[in-house]
């Protein structure tokens, strides 16, 4: 499958400074390589290396799939994000990743008072978290780390609709091969184009949904999903056909449901 024209097509100006400024690779390194399907898909990723032992051993792993839950009054979320250059892209050879290493960085997000630091935002396809055993189309995972190193993930589910303004930017320049962290010259993201409006949200204790499969990630799925276009879907669909893992078992885990 060839990337739409449209997404294929550089504006004159834009063109001009598509020179990838490439800067140290800052990136995730896994010390055994791993796959999301065959031999070295998800179902065995707790056999390739003993620091992935989590991924079958543990309790609490993500994604889920969201069926029964408890009524709560959670407290909003407050995403402070802004318009920043665009400093670390990257195809990592799972999914397409915007990181943020910038220490004082004012994205963020604040819940029942703790501040939370963005560190990166990256793409499923289709969505890891299911809601009552249906799939979206893709999702959206926001990571954050306060100052106590606690983590937290916010997960945004994405139907086939209108096209999303962020993403037309940014996959302008999708990097389609795994490859180093490169800046975009000249491209500017405000990372709150992709978040609904409505924000209520399902909450529960999870992990990272890739290897090592870390568990300690306090979860926050938002109920309303947002809108690709099909040519957007598409696009990532030609660079990753499937990067969702499967959704894992809950142990007894309790899903808090905003009321």
């Amino acid at each position: 499958m060839s990337l739409p024209l449209r997404l294929r097509r550089r504006r004159p100006a834009a063109a001009l400074l598509f020179v990838l400024m490439l800067v140290p690779a800052i990136r995730a390194q896994w010390r055994t390589p791993w796959t999301y399907e065959g031999p070295r898909g998800a179902d065995h990723w707790a056999e390739l290396d003993p620091e992935y032992k989590l991924c079958a051993a543990g309790l609490a792993q993500s994604p889920i799939d969201i069926g029964e839950t408890v009524k709560a009054d959670l407290p909003p979320l407050e995403f402070h994000f802004e318009a920043e250059p665009l400093k670390y892209l990257v195809n990592n050879g799972a999914t397409v990743r915007v990181n943020y290493h910038d220490a004082g960085s004012p994205d963020a997000l604040v819940v029942g008072g703790k501040r939370y630091r963005l560190t990166q935002f990256h793409f499923h396809r289709p969505s890891e978290e299911r809601i009552n055993g249906r799939a979206f189309a893709m999702d959206v995972h926001f990571m954050f780390e306060a100052d106590d190193k606690s983590v937290a993930g916010v997960a945004v589910l994405v139907n086939p609709g209108t096209a999303n303004d962020v993403v037309a930017e940014l996959w302008t320049y999708l990097p389609t091969t795994e490859g180093p962290e490169h800046a975009v010259p000249g491209l500017t993201l405000n990372p709150m184009g992709l978040l609904p409006s409505v924000r209520g949200y399902y909450e529960y204790e999870g992990s990272v949904t890739a290897p090592p499969c870390t568990e300690g990630v306090r979860w926050f799925v938002l109920k309303t999903p947002i809108q690709f276009s099909r040519d957007q879907i598409a696009a990532y669909v030609h660079v990753y056909p499937n990067d969702a893992r499967p959704p894992q078992p809950l142990h007894g885990r309790v899903v808090r449901e905003g009321r």
